[in-house]
């Protein structure tokens, strides 16, 4: 009788278990089922369509795209089209000048450089703004004519720091692909209409000319240190002393007394008049 009635025990909780579980089941989706019927009554529907009136949806797409493109260019741009190439290249010819290897860390040189860039470039970023995106935000001008007015004033910047010879090779190789004639361009004037794709890898060359020129510039005074320290060294008999190790002091108090900071930071932002 005991073991009978222990079976019929486990039966009706079993059968209590069960009938909790489906009524907890049948909540959860009741529930749920009010709470969408709520949700698309009081919330309004929100749907995407971005073939919403326009003709050509496929066209639509494509400058989309070009336009996304565009934005993740605009860092490549910002370094190779405006000063901050020479500038960043200075910076690391002088780290490694001195012999310090990792001071100033890269995120300072960059940084830096970030910075004397936008100090440098404000005028024609301020042109630019005047007479291309002040009149296309407001209504004036179609976006086509808005980047022709933009590109002016960078394409004068640009060609202000272009040596001659690199132009020439580079109006010689679009001339050769039917790109250009270069006897039309014979004129200040006329530079300006050349496209921005041959300005822009010959101001690209002639800012890494410059910028090895400078660097060779930072070299000297510190390399005349090294020889002085080694034939010292060299003639004191300790020639297993490393000489980078004495003169690195005396680069750095060199540096410091002739306030070096401030002449390489002036004659780069002259460089550039």
């Amino acid at each position: 009788m005991t073991k009978k009635n222990n079976v019929l025990r486990d039966r009706k909780t079993v059968k209590n278990v069960t009938g909790f579980m489906l009524s907890l089941a049948a909540g959860i989706f009741l529930s749920g089922f009010l709470v969408n019927r709520v949700s698309a009554a009081e919330s309004p529907s929100i749907s995407i369509d971005l073939n919403s009136g326009v003709a050509d949806s496929g066209s639509s797409t494509l400058d989309l795209l070009f336009l996304l493109a565009f934005i993740a260019l605009i860092p490549t741009f910002l370094m190779m089209l405006t000063c901050f190439t020479r500038l960043v290249i200075s910076f690391a010819f002088l780290r490694n000048a001195m012999g310090v290897a990792n001071s100033p860390p890269n995120q300072v040189v960059t940084g830096l450089a970030l910075f004397l860039t936008i100090f440098i470039m404000f005028p024609v970023f301020s042109e630019i703004k005047t007479n291309a995106y002040d009149p296309y935000k407001a209504g004036t001008i179609q976006l086509e004519e808005a980047l022709n007015e933009g590109q002016k004033p960078l394409k004068i910047f640009m060609l202000k720091q272009v040596y001659d010879e690199d132009l020439d090779m580079f109006l010689s190789l679009a001339d050769a692909q039917g790109i250009v004639t270069e006897a039309d361009y014979d004129s200040q004037e006329k530079l300006t209409e050349l496209s921005i794709f041959i300005i822009a890898p010959a101001f690209i060359t002639s800012e890494l000319k410059r910028a090895f020129l400078i660097g060779f510039l930072i070299y000297i005074p510190f390399l005349i240190i090294d020889l002085v320290v080694s034939s010292t060294l060299m003639a004191m008999g300790m020639m297993m002393l490393p000489p980078a190790m004495i003169s690195l002091p005396f680069k750095l108090m060199l540096f410091i007394v002739a306030d070096g900071w401030n002449l390489l930071i002036e004659s780069l932002i002259v460089s550039f008049n």
